[in-house]
């Protein structure tokens, strides 16, 4: 009855009360945090070493806890991009104590008697691409948890592990160690199993679980949202399951249905509808071949194998052997038809033909096509193979730990993937060994190099015997049930050793007889043993075919067969029996004198210990431990030997007659003496040394890396040869350069890599460390490059420069297709969103023609070629707008020409059919072929949409590639791991030959572009012989007709950057994408001697580009190119004025269905920003050096310990950025990035959050209904924001994005119809957006800035924009689904001269008044487009005008606003250019505090608001001829802040001098005091009542000045410093003022009289940072009267004072200096040195500051250590605590406003800030919280309860 107590479940952390840490244990950065999914604590456990971060259940290991249940349930989260460890400590029935690991860092399972450790797949988010590359991988993704991993619910059943794995019963948990890094909630032990899916609640109303089934607790479930479903947000995985197909020995979450690896993509669901079919003759027909193809066959009972049993064909051999066709006949076989090897994926091995496998052309009038099948009697294709084997790029695969020499020292034998390659050193020929069906794990020579043995992984571990001279395979066998990783054969050949997994985990090692191989005979078992022990490698002696060695984890064993037994003992190592041994050798070399045995056995350690074992005593003779070498001062370094220090982590090592060689992780090959005295060679790799291999001469040593590099270092000559490198993960896609023999990859190893085709060597090589390259091509007519990536990014290299030259950003998924034009002119990309565009490629810019969205098919399965182009470049074809339908478009404009449903092309199917690609053939007339999910292939009329051919299964799975040779005669397909060759000649008399050697899905499958080669691409390169070569009556294909190639000087150029390309370079600054920032090597790395030099990559420059300015733009303006840009120029011929300056355009763009627009502008210039415009009305954001924080913890709704009760200021840089509406009284302005609605009657205030950047400008529609506002894009990692607004409810309704800079101004429609908004002068676009939607309808590039844009109020769909010397007058016209905009471009008049135009207004009768930079006015007819009237309405910059009726406002920079009267312009309007501006009469005049930067008035004009660049809202009043201010704010940054005595004022100082006084309940500005050219550093305000309302500031020049509030006037000035003033305190009666300097002197002056009393230099040459007041009675703090006081300085020192002032006493107490960081930063650190009495525990200093770690720390002064250090995300500004309640305050540089709860240990983030939060300051009742950052100051209210 013991575990009663424990049913139904036990939850482990409220067992063990974990919050208390009295039962268990923490190390490490462990903190506890409210999680915003799961809404209730969990705890965070990170780190950069698992093992130093850690919860520990129970506290000591030698407790245990006792839990039977059979179930342990794990809810945690795996940190994205991180590593996590757990450990399960269990006890067995017999009271063995087990540990069961789980950990992503775990690469494969690993068993011992004691230990099981199993690899964890993190799982993904549905559809991202970690998602998608899991789904399409054989085995699971080893490694750190993806980004977006969810939390997980892992159900271990302990006693089904024990029992399968060990052979135990199992007892009862007894600990359990999470280390980091992880989310974690909670454990859980249970017998039962708990249906994640189902609480109790509704498991008692309705739901029926299975027997042994229950509902999930409340304490274990997670919470899921109504109408969602648990599996879609959260991961269930039970372990192990009897039901899962996944491998047993890792941990990963299983799919409720299995697809097949790369199987097509689902259906659109509309198409799915279940339906009654009656299936036709056809249909059954192909249904049973289905069956007998998939159907397994019964495998025979059989022993190992013989190779004379098995027909074998090799791509080298070109007929059949006798004995193949005499048995295949026997057997009742067909022939083969041509295919040459083909490996069925079952355990049984066999040759299969489909009949179907070709195609019969039939000439028919019929308009329905037959469907094709091949023919028995079909001729075969020659020649015969027609594709041979030539080169293969790549190394390793399973892996990289086999190289070995041939017997002559000529050439290396080593895997890639399924292939055995020997490559000749010298000459560098390959030839291959072929026949394995998965990746090679391990290979092994005999003595004489007469025979290879080979082994591969998976479930199907074959072990195959090769004949090495001759090249065939003599036997093949398997014995291990999976995971050979090691072979090792006698020196006879004899003998062969192997170790795997068996059935149940454990290591198995099996010793084979192959004495009769060679000559015929079977492979006989000799023996074999099931082990416990860790084996890492294992060898025969070379000496005795019957002994063999083996050495791992914690063991070194030697073996022996005798009486048909394997038997081991282990070597007794005493206190070395703990290491990790990697690798053995023999000593080389015997005297006569000595017997066989008597060998010194090598054995290396990760540890750097090599051991020498006696082998014939079995006992260890000596132990050396190796040592990295120092800094070298000489030619040679020795190393030393027996260091206390850190050893080498030795992976491989070779022992020759003369010499070692080591291999090691640090990446070094070094060779050392026999006595390793010291190091005479090293080489330096990129990666880690993971294989060494001395030749037999002893002259070269073969070395192979981990990172995929296989090289050969000479010993003589010290020179190094690299053999081959290979990408470390899949390839993705390739592309072939036309004229150099160059081949370019992309791979998921997130690295760009350019081969020499001739030599296999890798020339340059980029790597991008965030994102992964999906699709590459080369320019047809340069050596450059364009790659597409996974983040939708377009990227142009130029090889040849080595330099970036474009980045494009139009697309926001993946991109999946990349092509350019024959001629190079244009390129084209399409991504998994979507999105189709078309880019003018230049030899100096590029420009995007035309952005298409939802054209293409949203399915990355297409990749890498999405896209296929006719070979005269005129149509283009893709898959889209959905997977049913190909669409063929012009491939000059993107106009679509057809669309053609394939779904319904099968007229006998009863289930539709998708595209999966296309392709064209290179002839005319050119046919488009369409691969479908349906295996088949059609053959499209890209004219007529006809199908005119169909090839039907074509490929037992899906077609992922297609090729067709130039002469149209030969396809090359790829399915899977297969290559199919056809002839099309020999229409339907012909069959396919069929080619292997892939381990992986090829990707991509292509001929070369001299019709010699045909190129692979899956797991490595593979580059084929074609042995076909075209007809001689085939015509030149280089002769078609090609689309003419646009170059810069062409018109496409000149248009008015209506479709310019953000295309330009980014800031090579900005880009960390590749290596170091981004260049590509121009060579590549070699291994270096003895001590190489880091190879020194330097940072993107831009290639010097020298361009012509057009001298007249407006004339080239109206050179518009017809045909290919879409763009139609109009003639005026009415309008005189014109003159060939103008010009009427036409921009058409597509409706866009995406969620912000066509992403057509995201790409930052490949030129320098273009100069600002020299006018004061265009918006530029403050300069800022802080950034977002990436990781903000978020307080749950409605637990907010702090609640925005106020904003003080009006950001005065904004444009426009203030709406004020009559009607309804609906007010708003921003302050950074907050929008603050105010009711103008009571003055309360709603905050709108959202924006992370400052807002530049807002919109209201003229219903008042909806807001737009617009923040900019900061540091430019992303784009602007538009947010639109419900006014009623506040609620964001949509978020646009479009422009890559800052949005300068927005316009609403007059019916509200559509919004209007145009970028800064860096973005230069303007988009139209439909309101209905928020789908954008057309957009442009500008050719000057524009500075203000306004709709029509008499037309809605007409609108005009002013800029430099130009107004632009726009129609919109919307044809159905699509949109266009015309514009009318006039030039200004010549009174102007060069003026900027920088404000607008349209009056009631279509007047347009502009307002000029050198203060004039001009008056337009917007009907006829000219300006028939200019006056001077100031002497400054006009930034805002308004006109309502006969009445016109006009603001300006010289802080004037002014009213006009303007009724006598309509009479002047008819007059034309003869009008005179003496009829236009200026009323009234008002001069406010700054620049007018935003104005809006009432319809008649009386009364409106005003803002200035002081950061003030005016409210003007023109009958009456007041102004009022409404709203005030700092205008520069705000650097301190104070609260009065009674909290019913505040005061605040800032840069420019001013001491200004607020009150706290209207939050009203009440009082000013302005020093001019000074910066006011600091304020106090007095605390003695008696002294009234007193304030004493500090200021730069030295000077402290005290105000007298309630007499409003500056009392005293003194100067007790000789520089800037930077901190101040009243002491707590207000007799003594404290004041603190830059130079680091502290004065002690008297308010009364102004004296200086004291100087205290103790903390001189550093400045002063805080000077602070303990409010608490000295009894408390251990004295008996007076003050304590501290001062804290920027060099990270605090001093604590006690101080008596009437007995002139003032003594230090305490002196506190904290670390510096370990590297070398410079003393003025931008992080202040922050210090406050804690108000909440007497005796005790808050301290934090820039330190060596990020922490708050609390010093108890008594005790004189620290109690408690609070860990900090950031580095905290600023500083203050709450005396209320137990509430800690820190501002950070990245905006961040966070409060800890030090007595609750939660800590919340708040984000209201758009610059570093520098002021943090709590009121002294604790109820009120003041933040600053810049010139923006909040008020909170702080939640004390």
């Amino acid at each position: 009855m013991a575990g009663v107590w424990q049913h139904p479940f036990v939850n482990v952390f409220k067992h063990v009360q974990l919050d208390e840490w009295k039962r268990s244990s923490r190390e490490g950065d462990v903190t506890a945090l409210m999680d915003r999914s799961l809404k209730c604590t969990v705890y965070k456990i990170r780190g950069s070493v698992p093992a130093g971060n850690y919860i520990q259940i129970p506290k000591s290991s030698s407790q245990s806890l006792g839990l039977s249940g059979r179930h342990l349930y794990v809810l945690f989260r795996p940190l994205p991009g991180k590593h996590f460890v757990v450990h399960v400590d269990v006890s067995a029935e017999d009271g063995q104590s087990i540990r069961i690991s789980f950990s992503n860092l775990f690469k494969e399972f690993k068993s011992t008697a004691t230990w099981l450790q199993f690899p964890f797949v993190c799982g993904a988010v549905k559809g991202s691409v970690y998602d998608s590359t899991a789904q399409s991988a054989r085995h699971g993704l080893v490694g750190p948890a993806p980004s977006g991993s969810r939390w997980t619910c892992l159900l271990l059943d302990l006693h089904y592990i024990l029992s399968i794995y060990l052979s135990r019963r199992y007892s009862h948990l007894r600990s359990v160690k999470l280390c980091a890094n992880l989310l974690v909630k909670n454990l859980v032990t249970s017998d039962l199993i708990f249906n994640p899916e189902v609480t109790f609640t509704e498991a008692r109303k309705s739901k029926t679980l299975q027997n042994g089934v229950a509902p999930m607790p409340r304490e274990m479930a997670f919470p899921v949202p109504k109408g969602e479903k648990w599996h879609d947000r959260y991961d269930f995985i039970r372990f192990p399951t009897d039901a899962s197909k996944l491998p047993y020995d890792s941990i990963q979450k299983g799919e409720s249905s299995s697809t097949a690896p790369g199987a097509p993509p689902f259906r659109s669901p509309v198409r799915e509808h279940p339906r009654s079919v009656t299936i036709s003759k056809p249909v059954q027909d192909r249904v049973s071949l289905i069956q007998q193809i998939t159907t397994p066959k019964p495998l025979p009972h059989c022993t190992p194998l013989r190779a004379d049993s098995i027909p074998e064909r090799y791509l080298s051999v070109c007929g059949k052997r006798e004995e193949d066709t005499e048995r295949e006949s026997t057997t009742g076989e067909e022939d083969d038809g041509g295919i040459h090897v083909y490996a069925h994926r079952g355990r049984e091995l066999a040759i299969h033909r489909h009949q179907a496998d070709s195609e019969k052309v039939v000439c028919t009038t019929s308009h329905r096509p037959a469907t094709f099948s091949a023919e028995p009697e079909g001729k075969k294709l020659l020649p015969d193979p027609i594709l041979k084997l030539r080169k293969i790029i790549g190394f390793g695969g399973c892996t990289e730990r086999c190289a070995l020499w041939t017997r002559t020292g000529c050439s290396v034998v080593y895997p890639c993937h399924a292939v055995i390659v020997v490559m000749n050193v010298e000459s560098g020929e390959q030839r291959f060994f072929l026949g394995h069906t998965d990746k090679v794990s391990s290979l092994a020579f005999n003595g004489s190099c007469s025979l290879l043995a080979s082994a591969q992984t998976g479930t199907l571990s074959m072990v195959r015997l090769w004949d090495f001279e001759k090249h065939g395979c003599l036997a093949m066998f398997k014995t291990h049930a999976h995971s050979v990783s090691c072979l090792s054969f006698s020196h006879s050949g004899s003998v062969l050793c192997g170790v795997g997994k068996d059935g149940h985990g454990k290591n198995m090692v099996v010793v084979w007889n192959t004495s009769q191989a060679s000559r015929g005979g079977e492979v006989v078992v000799l023996a074999k043993a099931h082990t416990d022990v860790d084996i890492q490698t294992m060898k025969i002696a070379f000496f005795d075919d019957t002994r063999m060695v083996s050495c791992g984890r914690d063991n070194v064993r030697l073996w022996r067969v005798r009486s048909g037994a394997l038997r081991s003992c282990p070597v007794n190592l005493g206190e070395y029996h703990n290491l990790e041994f990697t690798d053995l050798a023999f000593e080389v070399g015997h005297s006569p004198e000595r017997e066989l045995e008597e060998r010194t056995l090598y054995v290396c350690s990760r540890s750097g210990h090599i051991l020498e074992i006696d082998y014939k005593n079995v006992a260890l003779r000596n132990v050396r431990r190796l040592q990295p070498t120092p800094a070298q001062h000489g030619e040679r370094q020795e190393k030393m030997t027996f260091n206390s220090g850190p050893g080498i982590a030795i992976n491989s090592l070779c022992i020759s007659s003369t010499y070692c060689a080591t291999g090691s992780e640090d990446g070094y090959l070094r060779l050392w003496p026999l006595d390793f005295s010291g190091v005479f060679l090293e080489a330096e790799h990129e990666g880690p040394v993971s294989c060494v291999s001395v030749s037999p001469e002893g002259l070269r040593v073969l070395s192979c890396t981990t990172s995929g590099e296989l090289g050969v270092l000479d010993v003589p000559s010290r020179g190094y040869q690299t053999l081959m490198r290979s990408h470390t993960d899949s390839l993705l896609a390739f592309s072939t350069h036309p004229s150099y023999p160059q081949l370019a990859t992309v791979s998921s190893d997130h690295t760009i890599r350019i081969w020499d085709m001739a030599s296999l060597q890798q020339l340059y090589d980029f790597t991008a460390n965030e994102e992964t390259p999906c699709t590459v091509a080369f320019h047809p007519a340069r050596q450059a490059l364009a790659c597409g990536f996974s983040s939708g990014v377009v990227r142009f290299f130029d090889v040849a420069a080595t330099s970036l030259q474009a980045e494009h950003k139009q697309h926001r998924g993946a991109i999946i297709g990349l092509l350019f034009s024959p001629d190079g002119g244009l390129m084209y990309s399409a991504c998994s969103a979507g999105s189709l565009a078309l880019y003018s490629i230049g030899h100096r810019e590029q420009h995007v023609v035309r952005v298409l969205g939802n054209v293409v098919s949203k399915n990355s399965e297409q990749g890498p070629r999405a896209l296929s182009l006719s070979k005269d470049g005129r149509l283009l074809a893709f898959v889209g707008p959905t997977e049913y339908a190909v669409t063929v478009m012009d491939g000059r404009s993107l106009d679509e020409l057809l669309r053609v449903d394939v779904s319904i092309l099968d007229l006998d199917s009863t289930k539709l059919d998708c595209a999966l690609g296309v392709t064209f053939s290179p002839l005319r007339p050119h046919h488009l072929l369409v691969s479908t999910s349906g295996n088949k292939i059609l053959w499209l009329d890209p004219t007529t949409g006809r199908l005119t051919k169909e090839v039907t299964h074509v490929h037992k799975e899906y077609c992922s590639s297609v090729a067709v040779s130039e002469d149209n005669r030969y396809l090359v397909t790829a399915g899977d791991r297969i290559l199919k060759v056809w002839d099309h000649s020999l229409a339907g008399n012909s069959r396919p030959q069929v080619f292997i050697g892939h381990s992986e899905p090829i990707q991509q499958a292509e001929f070369s572009s001299d019709q010699q080669r045909v190129i692979t691409a899956g797991d490595a390169i593979f580059i084929w012989d074609f042995d076909a070569a075209p007809d001689a009556g085939t015509p030149d294909i280089s002769s078609a007709g090609c689309l003419p190639f646009v170059r810069q000087s062409s018109t496409l150029g000149r248009l008015p950057l209506a479709l310019h390309s953000g295309a330009d370079c980014a800031d090579p600054r900005r880009d960390s994408t590749f290596i170091s920032s981004g260049m590509p090597r121009g060579t590549a790395p070699r291994p270096c001697i003895s001590s190489p030099p880091r190879l020194d990559v330097s940072p993107v420059q831009r290639a010097e580009q020298t361009e012509s300015e057009d001298e007249d733009e407006d004339e080239d303006l109206g050179k518009v190119l017809h045909e290919e840009s879409k763009v139609e120029e109009v003639d005026v011929q009415d309008l005189p004025e014109s003159d060939g300056q103008s010009s009427l355009i036409i921009i058409e763009s597509r409706p866009s269905r995406t969620r912000g627009g066509i992403n057509r502008s995201q790409g930052e210039d490949l030129h320098p920003d273009p100069p600002r415009p020299d006018v004061y009305s265009h918006f530029s954001p403050r300069f800022k050096t802080s950034c977002s924080a990436k990781a903000v913890c978020h307080p749950p709704a409605g637990q907010e310990k702090l609640v925005l009760r106020a904003v003080i200021g009006y950001n005065g840089n904004g444009r426009g950025n203030m709406v004020w509406s009559p009607d309804t009284g609906f007010f708003a302005y921003t302050c950074g990035c907050v929008i603050v609605v105010e009711d103008l009657h009571s003055g309360s205030q709603r905050h709108w959050f959202g924006h992370p950047e400052e807002i530049s400008t807002l919109a209201l529609t003229h219903d008042a209904l909806i807001l737009a506002s617009s923040s900019g894009s900061g540091d430019g990692s992303s784009l602007c924001q538009i947010r639109v607004w419900d006014t009623q409810d506040g609620s964001c309704i949509k978020t646009l994005q479009l422009h890559r800079t800052e949005v300068q101004t927005m316009s609403f429609s007059r019916d509200d119809r559509l919004l209007l908004t145009v970028g800064d002068y860096r973005d230069g676009s303007l988009a139209l957006w439909s309101t209905r939607t928020y789908e954008m309808l057309a957009s442009s590039k500008l050719c000057h800035p524009v500075h203000a844009a306004i709709f029509n109020p008499l037309h809605a769909d007409t609108f005009a924009c002013v800029g430099s010397r130009t107004v632009n007058f726009w129609r919109v016209e919307e044809n159905g689904t699509s949109s266009q905009m015309k514009v009318y471009r006039a030039a200004v008049p010549d009174e102007v001269g060069s003026a900027e135009l920088t404000s607008l207004t349209y009056n009631t009768t279509s007047l347009l008044y502009t307002g000029c930079s050198t203060g004039q006015v001009c008056v337009w007819d917007a009907q006829t487009h000219r300006c028939f009237m200019t006056w001077e309405a100031d002497q400054g910059e006009i930034g805002a005008l308004l006109c309502r009726g006969n009445r016109l406002v006009s603001g300006s920079n010289t802080r004037r606003i002014r009213l006009w009267s303007v009724a006598a312009v309509q009479e002047l309007r008819e007059r034309g250019s003869e009008a005179s501006s003496s009829s236009v009469l200026m009323e009234q005049e008002m001069t406010l505090d700054g620049a007018i930067v935003s104005a809006t008035f009432d319809e008649a004009l009386e009364m409106g608001i005003v803002g200035t660049t002081a950061g003030t809202l005016w409210y003007i009043n023109w009958v009456e001829n007041t102004s009022i201010r409404l709203i005030s704010g700092h205008r520069n940054k705000v650097t301190d802040l104070v609260v009065g005595v009674g909290e019913s004022h505040c005061a605040t100082c800032g840069e420019d001098g001013s001491v200004r006084v607020w009150s706290l309940h209207s939050c009203e500005l009440l009082l000013q005091f302005q020093v001019l050219n000074q910066s006011c550093l600091c304020l106090d305000w007095s605390p003695h009542p008696a002294s009234g309302q007193r304030i004493a500031a500090g200021y730069s020049d030295g000077t402290i000045r005290f105000f007298s509030v309630s007499r409003t006037e500056m009392e005293m000035k003194i100067h007790p410093h000789p520089c800037a003033v930077t901190a101040v305190a009243f002491s707590l009666t207000g007799d003594v003022l404290l004041s603190g300097g830059k130079d680091g002197l502290m004065a002690v002056s008297s308010p009364r009289t102004g004296m200086t009393i004291r100087i205290l230099s103790d903390h001189k040459g550093s400045s002063i940072s805080t000077v602070q007041f303990s409010r608490r009675k000295p009894e408390e703090l251990g004295h008996q009267e007076g003050e304590i006081w501290l001062a804290a300085s920027l060099d990270r020192r605090v001093s604590i004072w006690a101080s008596d002032w009437a007995k002139d006493k003032c003594e230090l107490l305490d002196w506190l200096s904290f670390p510096a960081p370990d590297s070398e930063e410079d003393a003025e650190s931008p992080v202040p040195t922050l210090a406050a009495f804690c108000p909440w525990q007497p005796g005790t200093v808050v301290y934090t500051g820039f330190g060596r770690e990020k922490e708050a720390l609390f010093y108890s002064l008594a005790q004189k250590q620290v109690l408690l250090r609070i860990p900090l995300s950031h580095f905290a500004t600023s500083l203050s605590m709450s005396p209320a309640a137990s509430l800690l305050v820190a501002g950070s540089g990245e905006r961040l406003l966070r409060v800890i709860d030090s007595s609750a240990g939660t800590q919340q983030d708040f984000s209201a800030h758009d610059d570093c939060v520098h002021l943090c300051r709590v009121s002294p009742s604790g109820n009120l919280l003041f933040t600053a950052s810049y010139n923006q100051v909040l008020v909170w209210d702080v939640q004390n309860s």
